[in-house]
């Protein structure tokens, strides 16, 4: 639920895109492929009681888990301390337009049959909704219940930020793109807790607010979904005759020029089933898509080794086999002619063409 369009206050477009873009995520393939039944989208709500009872109703049908996201402007009832959800009629000062967090609470706690709560708010001062770290009992302590998990866009003392221009608001942005991009080198589901590290970071070296969280037994163990950053160690094939078996990553011990070094490089992605875009992502922007290319189709050895293990790392190469790498690149590192001088080939009895020039081409062959 969410409002953009306000009487009183300043208009918040891109609230209207958040509310569809979420509610399509958790309907679709990369979230948690709800029902469209199960998903209800409130915006612009006139009044209150539109929005409490919206909230009642899907708390009496849930019995798994109730997720409630709220985005627009937010508002601090002065005499209270407490959060205020401003609808389209809400003016400042008369806390008597806007919705108290405190009635969803009420809600939650009295009139919901699910196992766990997820609520998230993309507002102004939504922090408040956890309660101040200095407040000993109240608001803090009645705020959550078994298996719940509050997401606050901002501290209480915070604003939100919705960037003119941009489609989304700062939050849910970033909330949207770590459900479609995952978390580079994080868990195989995406975890609340583990997300809402990752939004930490991720907003805070964009230079927005940093979120808040609070969550009550397993909460933070909710999954919103398969995180698409993350890769097994060891890729799953599936053959022509539909048997599944191990697509193995390239070995190291066999590599014994710069050649076939950097060529063995371009197989780790081809086997990791990744783009190159899709790696630079699970680096964390480390490595850059052109970096990638390069190192496929170089000459010459790379002059360092930390691009090359954090390109191993971002295509799920495991640490014991990226110590192998390492090994190999000293040794082609530490030879005079580590360019490969590209001596002639040998033929071997039976007419076999053997040589160090086609050590590039043996994964390919048998990829």
């Amino acid at each position: 639920m969410g409002t953009s369009r306000y009487r009183h206050l300043e208009d918040l477009p891109a609230v209207s895109n958040n509310l569809r873009a979420l509610a399509a995520a958790l309907c679709g393939p990369v979230s948690l492929r709800l029902p469209s039944g199960h998903v209800t989208v409130l915006e612009e709500p006139d009044a209150a009681h539109a929005v409490v009872g919206a909230v009642r109703r899907a708390a009496r049908e849930a019995t798994d888990t109730l997720i409630v996201y709220f985005a627009g402007h937010g508002l601090v009832d002065g005499q209270q301390d407490q959060l205020s959800l401003a609808l389209p009629h809400t003016e400042f000062g008369r806390i008597e337009t806007g919705l108290p967090f405190d009635w969803l609470r009420q809600v939650l706690l009295l009139d919901s049959r699910a196992e766990r709560h997820v609520v998230i708010l993309d507002c102004c001062y939504s922090g408040l909704a956890l309660g101040r770290m200095s407040a000993g009992t109240g608001l803090a302590d009645q705020a959550v219940v078994e298996g719940s998990f509050l997401l606050a866009a901002a501290a209480e003392t915070r604003t939100a930020k919705a960037p003119v221009g941009e489609t989304y608001t700062a939050f849910t942005g970033a909330l949207l793109e770590t459900l479609r991009e995952g978390i580079p080198g994080g868990p195989a589901l995406l975890e609340l807790g583990s997300v809402y590290r990752h939004l930490r970071v991720t907003l805070e070296a964009r230079g927005y607010p940093v979120p808040q969280a609070r969550d009550r037994n397993s909460g933070a163990q909710v999954a919103l979904g398969r995180n698409s950053a993350f890769l097994p160690a060891a890729p799953v094939s599936v053959a022509a005759d539909g048997a599944v078996g191990e697509r193995r990553w390239p070995d190291p011990g066999e590599v014994r020029s710069v050649a076939g070094f950097c060529a063995a490089l371009a197989a780790v992605r081809e086997v990791s089933g990744l783009t190159q875009q899709a790696v630079s992502r699970r680096s964390g922007g480390r490595i850059s898509v052109g970096t990638i290319s390069r190192l496929g189709n170089r000459r010459t050895l790379p002059a360092t080794w930390a691009t090359t293990a954090v390109y191993l790392e971002a295509c799920g190469v495991p640490d014991e086999q990226a110590s192998r790498w390492k090994t190999v690149w000293q040794h082609l590192a530490s030879e005079p002619a580590s360019a490969d001088p590209a001596p002639a080939p040998s033929v071997e009895p039976g007419g076999s063409v053997w040589g160090r020039r086609f050590s590039a081409l043996r994964w390919k062959r048998g990829h």
